[in-house]
Formats: C-alpha cells, structure tokens, sequence
C-alpha cells in the first residue's frame, strides 16, 4: 500500500540529495512529480485530502504505484485515485509524450540500419532496454494517433495569424534533405495564444505552403485581421491565394537583421540598426514615412544598395501601424514563436538526421502540442482593459 510520506517532501530531503549527489535525482524527479499529481487531485476534487468541502466533487481513495523507464532509470510513481474513477493526473502524462517521440525517433534510426554506434547507444540508454522493430511499431501507432488528433483538431477565431519556417535534414532514398518544417501560430481576440498547426514537406515552397494554408482554412481557421511572417519563398504566393484579403505584416525583426546584408562597413551596422528602429517604434504611420524619407537620403550617397532596399523593402512592415497601439509590440514580429524554436532545436539536435519526414513530424509535433498546452493555462496577451490577464 502506498502511503502519504511516500509522495511528500520530507525535512531531510535536501540533505539526502545532496549528500547522493547525482544519484538522488531520480528520487527528486519522483517527490516533484508525485506532489504535483497531489496538487491536480485536490483542484479536481476541490478539496485537499481529508478535507469536506460544499464544492467537494469526489473522495480521495489513495494511491496507485506506477513504475515509468525515464532517462534517469527506472521511477515508481505514486499515482492518486478517486473512489469515483474519471480521473487521472496530467502532470505524468504530459512531461512523458515528448520523450516517448524522441524515443521513438532513435529508436526508428536503429531498427532501419541507418543510425551510429553512438545512436544506438543514446537508444538504449533511453528506453533502458533494445528495442524491437515490433515494439517500435506499437508504440509509434499510439503515440501518432494522439498526435495526429491534435493536428488535425478543429480551429475557430484567431485575430493575428503568425507563420514561420524552419529545416531539419531528412533522409530520403539515401540521400540527405532539407525538409521545411512550416508552423502557425496564432492570437484569438481574447488574447489567447495557440500552436495552430505544422507541416513537413521535401516539396516545391509554394506548393507546400499553398497546402499548409488551405489545411488551416479547412480546420474552420476564420475572422483572421492580420498576418505577420517573413518573406519566405513561395509564401507570398501562396498566401494571396489562400487569404487574399487578410493584410500581411512582415517581421520587423527579421526586415532589421537582412539590412545587415547592405552595410558595405562594419562601423554603419549599429547607425543603421539605430535608424531602422527608430522608424519601426515611429508613433503612426506618416511619422515612420517622414523617418524613411529621410534614411533613404542619408544612405543614397554613402550606401547607395541600402538605401534601395530600404525604399523597396522597409514599407512592408508598416502595416501594423493600422492596429491598435496596444496590439502592436505583439503582432510586428515572429518573436513569439521564439521560445517553440528554441526548444524545437534542443529537442532535433539530439537527432541530428531523421530517419524519414514522419518522424521529424513526430517529435516536433510532441513537443508543440506541450507548448500549446502551456499557453493555454498561461498568461495572456492583455489587448483589453476588460480582460483579467
């Protein structure tokens, strides 16, 4: 039986860590866990343990061991149960998807012939155990049906539609690509944000973001006031044709940094930064054309290639100057998407090469749908008075 002080923290935890060094953590991953599944108990039931309440919608019927192979080895979790059935924590579940894809992934890597030494070695580290090509198999097809649901899931209202586009190298008929990984994200007028949708594709650029838009479309993805991504290939094509009345903001972010491509001196990088700034944080759109106005003329004799692209270039990210002020320090840019890359590379470098686009779309797609389930119990964005943010 399983009993309270097996979950809780005890006075000489700390001591007991520290003194087992890195041996203890295992023992930390179990305490942090368990008290978090406590912690989901009580919300749900809304009432702590041993505790009646008028909004008690349940009872506490102890707890259930449940042993999971992690990175660390093997943990028993202690996992809590109600006397009513219908619930069962999120916190152990939620952490494990991501690491069941990277699993799978190496694992896929082995079972082809297409891995390393050093590959199978990561593998078996990770499951604890080799891994068969039938137990791949068993454990993909689950995992791609929770993962397929979620990216197929029905779409509503989103106000501020953001895309972006990175590569992950792909092996295909023995041969190594670069896949492009397509992602929306996006803001709902309540200031929600939401991991919207992913693509993997070796196929031509507009075709593939032509496809991935009218994906979108069709999962009921409406009312959109404005698109913020950068000047991908194909993207302006596929866009127009896709939402053609919805106005385009490019990044700004991105529309600074390839400036740098046009400073023919090191010394003008930070002038030219400090110019292209104060045109972007300009109060209202005829200010930032007066501030163009008068870069273009600065550059014309000096840098002559900046200043044409500047002309032909710059105005492209003016048009969030049209959107509430309040709104536009989060719909200017891509940046929000910053922290899904960050922790979408740290997850594909362990990876390196995919075995196949499926897999790439595995992993990532784990690790987004994490991300998106984040959002939705964290803060929003604040675009009104009215909302408790």
């Amino acid at each position: 039986m399983t009993h309270q002080n097996d979950y809780t923290f005890t006075p000489n935890l700390i001591e007991d860590l520290l003194s087992n060094g890195l041996d203890g953590l295992p023992e930390l991953l179990r305490v942090f866990v368990n008290t978090a599944m406590q912690v989901e108990r009580e919300k749900y039931l809304q009432a702590s343990e041993y505790e009646r309440t008028e909004q008690q919608k349940g009872y506490a019927n102890g707890y259930k061991p449940k042993m999971v192979k992690t990175r660390l080895g093997e943990v028993t979790f202690a996992v809590p149960q109600v006397r009513e059935g219908g619930f069962y924590p999120s916190a152990l579940e939620k952490g494990l998807r991501s690491e069941r894809a990277l699993t799978m992934t190496l694992a896929e890597m082995c079972v082809q012939g297409v891995s390393t030494r050093k590959v199978k070695a990561i593998t078996e580290q990770l499951c604890g155990m080799e891994i068969s090509s039938m137990q791949v198999s068993r454990a993909t097809m689950q995992l791609e049906e929770i993962l397929q649901e979620w990216r197929e899931r029905s779409l509503g209202e989103i106000q501020y539609l953001f895309l972006d586009a990175r590569y992950e190298k792909v092996r295909q008929a023995g041969q190594i690509h670069d896949a492009a990984i397509l992602l929306a994200t996006g803001i709902t007028p309540g200031g929600m944000r939401q991991v919207l949708g992913i693509s993997i594709s070796l196929s031509e650029y507009e075709a593939h973001w032509r496809a991935f838009l009218k994906s979108l479309k069709n999962r009921g993805l409406r009312n959109i006031q404005l698109i913020t991504s950068d000047d991908y290939e194909g993207l302006g094509a596929a866009r127009k044709a896709v939402f053609g009345s919805v106005p385009w903001q490019r990044c700004q972010f991105h529309l600074q940094q390839n400036a740098g491509a046009y400073v023919t001196r090191q010394a003008m990088r930070a002038e030219v930064a400090t110019d292209i700034r104060a045109i972007f944080n300009a109060p209202d759109r005829n200010t930032a054309e007066l501030y163009l106005q008068m870069a273009i003329q600065k550059f014309t004799e000096i840098a002559p290639r900046l200043s044409t692209w500047m002309e032909d270039n710059l105005t492209e990210g003016f048009t969030v100057f049209e959107f509430p002020l309040e709104h536009r320090r989060f719909i200017r840019t891509t940046n929000s998407l910053e922290r899904a890359n960050k922790e979408i590379r740290r997850r594909t470098r362990v990876v390196g090469i995919f075995p196949n686009e499926a897999s790439c779309l595995r992993l990532i797609s784990a690790v987004l749908m994490e991300i998106s389930e984040d959002w939705q119990i964290g803060k929003r964005y604040c675009f009104s008075k009215s909302l408790n943010c």
